[in-house]
């Protein structure tokens, strides 16, 4: 029996702002809150003259979240 395929659910946020930038803490705390629901941060993008940032992360998709994406009624489990 072949290896199940891996279905992953993404996650995209911006962080930062035109006249603060990226606050270290700002996006440490957003880093451990997203790590602690089992998210994993595969990629950032900056954006250029705007001083923020775009951070996209990843996580096992689940049967749970299949249902609440299909389901709305779910959605509030």
């Amino acid at each position: 029996m072949p290896d199940e395929i891996k279905q992953w659910e993404y996650r995209v946020q911006t962080v930062g702002s035109f006249f603060g930038g990226v606050k270290a803490e700002e996006l440490e705390a957003l880093l451990n809150e997203w790590g602690e629901e089992g998210w994993e941060v595969v990629s950032t993008h900056i954006k250029e003259n705007e001083n923020k940032i775009n951070v996209i992360a990843k996580r096992p998709l689940t049967d749970r979240v299949k249902r609440a994406r299909s389901l709305p009624s779910y959605r509030n489990w």
